[in-house]
């Protein structure tokens, strides 16, 4: 496996809009983050977290435990690859596929910050915690849209994209 990047802009970063890079002015994650998150408890089965992300209209549940201590965070494409995939049924423990620790960030930080963390941890959605609550989430998405600047959100998309998804970007196709 390839080591992750440490920087969110990488190489052709810059754009002839934005020659640096970077965002153009300090914007904070709560300005681009959705307020609302699906959560479920982490022993909730598979088909009933098909059904909140098809009915609430979402790619990601953050699974919960009884505290409400967000464990786990379980997307679309875990459905797809560790259940159906693998022949499980729908009364499987939502638990048991998806992916933790849940990397989360804060209010406050910066949108680099985000992304870098996002990058490094190859990850395309961070959920949002203020004071160990759950407040909130930024999808990759979300920075694409809301950075205004549609040569540098491409550019991220593309790194955290690599990052989640590095063998995808960096196998033998054959040929």
């Amino acid at each position: 496996m390839r080591p992750r990047q440490t920087s969110w802009v990488g190489d052709g970063g810059a754009t002839a809009a934005n020659p640096t890079g970077r965002v153009p002015q300090a914007m904070e994650i709560r300005e681009v983050m959705t307020g609302s998150v699906v959560t479920a408890p982490a022993g909730t089965p598979v088909r009933q977290i098909a059904e909140m992300m098809r009915e609430r209209n979402v790619g990601s549940v953050v699974l919960t435990d009884d505290d409400g201590k967000a464990v786990a965070f379980i997307t679309d494409r875990d459905l797809a690859v560790s259940v159906l995939a693998d022949g499980h049924d729908g009364g499987a423990a939502a638990a048991d596929h998806a992916s933790a620790p849940v990397v989360c960030g804060r209010p406050g930080m910066d949108v680099e910050e985000a992304t870098q963390l996002m990058v490094s941890h190859g990850i395309r959605r961070l959920p949002i915690l203020d004071g160990g609550r759950l407040t909130g989430i930024v999808t990759l998405d979300d920075l694409a849209a809301r950075i205004g600047d549609p040569g540098l959100a491409a550019n991220i998309t593309a790194q955290v994209t690599r990052a989640a998804l590095p063998n995808f970007y960096f196998h033998d196709r054959g040929g």
